[in-house]
């Protein structure tokens, strides 16, 4: 089938479908320029000026065992806060306003759903703008945290202020799984993008959804592609400008 074949197919079914979910991953933030994990350019493919892979950096036994340097790593490449919504942000607040898009259920930490304008955004991984002291509890923006390099600490008690994301090593939140999953289960249409499903239990979730259309967007193939009602391997911002937006 030809790319404008399937764009205009994702559209029809879009129009005549009132339950949509949004499944998303790193791909959507990189046309708002922040990189993704595992691509080849990706924060993980570089060499870690620190001595330790990316991965054990951003672990919770080494967040409390090593915080300068998390911190340190943590200020220098996972913060974008100049960052603006894309396409695809856009064009999902846009199917939730028409009453299409029922929940947004995203991997991703950058808050770029709800900048563009999602109410309804399930962060399975938290996000970097939330911050909280792990002594006392108080909570704070990501611009107190980015005010001054190295640890942040409270101004109330001193102690220690990491932001509210899932490390290596730490459990999902339970409420928002359980969320996530009941979303998907009755969606009519479950929308797979800018996500290699590689990061587990959060790509286990699409195993729940019982609905009518499955369409994965995405460049690389996924592993539920045989499975897709419809696959496209574009830019997920410029499908949704098309399909949307325009």
């Amino acid at each position: 089938m030809e790319l404008e074949q399937k764009l205009t197919r994702l559209k029809e079914w879009i129009t005549q479908c009132d339950n949509i979910v949004f499944f998303g991953g790193a791909g959507v933030s990189t046309e708002s320029g922040i990189p993704d994990f595992r691509s080849e350019n990706g924060i993980f493919s570089a060499v870690s000026e620190y001595g330790y892979r990316p991965e054990i950096i951003l672990s919770h036994s080494f967040f409390v065992a090593h915080p300068d340097i998390f911190f340190q790593y943590y200020k220098k490449n996972l913060l974008y806060p100049d960052a603006q919504p894309n396409d695809c942000h856009k064009a999902l607040a846009k199917l939730e306003e028409m009453g299409k898009c029922k929940a947004v259920i995203t991997q991703n930490i950058d808050n770029l759903h709800q900048k563009g304008g999602s109410r309804t955004v399930l962060e399975l991984h938290g996000t970097l703008y939330r911050n909280y002291c792990l002594r006392c509890g108080k909570e704070f923006s990501l611009e107190y945290v980015t005010k001054e390099e190295g640890i942040t600490r409270c101004d109330a008690c001193g102690g220690i202020v990491r932001p509210d994301v899932v490390l290596y090593e730490e459990g999902l939140n339970q409420q928002i799984m359980e969320d996530a999953l009941r979303y998907i289960a009755q969606a009519e249409m479950l929308i797979v993008g800018g996500t290699s499903l590689n990061v587990y239990p959060a790509a286990g979730l699409l195993q729940y959804f019982r609905g009518t259309h499955l369409v994965v967007i995405n460049k690389s193939s996924t592993n539920v592609d045989k499975k897709a009602d419809l696959v496209i391997a574009e830019n997920i911002g410029e499908v949704f400008r098309k399909v949307v937006l325009e």
